[in-house]
């Protein structure tokens, strides 16, 4: 599932093709590309049109269209969500001649002043949007998520009170987008690696000068992800233009089971987490007393 950086990549190039555009019409596709807003397709289509966007923003792993009037469209990309830009004709799914819908097309935007297109495609449909009235500065169904790392409100040390009045693993503090949002199992396990602690390590034993350690470079790995494009391991994150990031090559700890450490050499180990996987060097992130991992 796309995080941080890679909702932030496509936060900035929507913002170049969709501010200060009026929307004419808006096509939806599909219904469970518009399950989230109760009012189903039809409302969300009326709903929509006619609004100017106003911009773009992001908190962790949502972003929203600002309106002209207060409004906003939300959107969460799930495990596949794309947004496209065209160019006003169909998108071609098969590369020849004739030009056909993609078959992963959801929703289409089209704009009073005739310029490209901007698709919603999702291939696995868990991803979706939502008309949400009054949530320009920030949508009411997010308001329970966190602040993340990049965020100018973010407060690390709220943050590590939080985290350390806790009675969990750190990963799982982590991951609780009600603690800091933003953060996923990819950027968890290099966040860790970076500031040499274990995911198990027990939250309420930790110094606060660990926290804000952990806190820091998940900070500063996401900025290195951002610089990259972010994360790609398949076509389904990809930027506005369709292009994938290449961060996935300067990965330290996720994936990299069974390969040396890059600061000790030992080789790095993944234990079964959440259903999920966390990677980890044995050797610099040691495992808490008593603990079976």
């Amino acid at each position: 599932m796309p995080e941080l950086p890679e909702v932030e990549v496509v936060r900035r190039g929507l913002t170049d093709h969709v501010t200060g555009r009026r929307i004419r019409s808006v096509r939806v596709l599909h219904d469970r590309a518009v399950r989230r807003h109760a009012g189903g397709p039809a409302e969300f289509t009326a709903v929509t049109r006619g609004h100017t966007v106003t911009g773009v923003r992001r908190r962790g792993k949502y972003l929203w269209w600002a309106l002209d009037d207060g409004d906003a469209i939300l959107c969460h990309l799930g495990m596949s969500g794309q947004f496209r830009i065209g160019t006003g004709e169909p998108v071609s799914a098969t590369g020849g001649d004739a030009p056909v819908l993609h078959p992963h097309l959801r929703i289409r935007f089209e704009f009073d002043d005739d310029g490209p297109v901007v698709d919603f495609l999702d291939q696995r449909t868990f991803g979706g949007l939502a008309f949400a009235p009054g949530g320009a500065e920030l949508p009411a169904a997010i308001a329970h998520i966190a602040a993340d790392p990049l965020e100018a409100a973010f407060d690390p040390d709220a943050v590590a009170r939080v985290v350390r009045g806790k009675h969990t693993e750190l990963k799982r503090a982590l991951l609780d987008q009600q603690v800091v949002s933003g953060i996923g199992n990819i950027y968890a396990d290099e966040s860790l690696w970076r500031a040499r602690l274990h995911y198990a390590r027990p939250t309420d034993r930790l110094r606060r000068t660990e926290v804000l350690t952990v806190l820091d470079e998940a900070a500063a790995v996401m900025r290195a992800a951002l610089d990259q494009g972010g994360t790609s391991f398949d076509a389904l994150y990809v930027n506005v233009n369709g292009e994938s990031g290449y961060f996935d090559r300067s990965l330290d700890a996720y994936g990299q089971e069974g390969r040396p450490c890059r600061r000790c050499g030992t080789p790095i180990r993944r234990d079964a987490f959440m259903n999920r996987s966390s990677f980890f060097c044995p050797t610099c992130q040691r495992a808490p007393r008593g603990s079976s991992r």
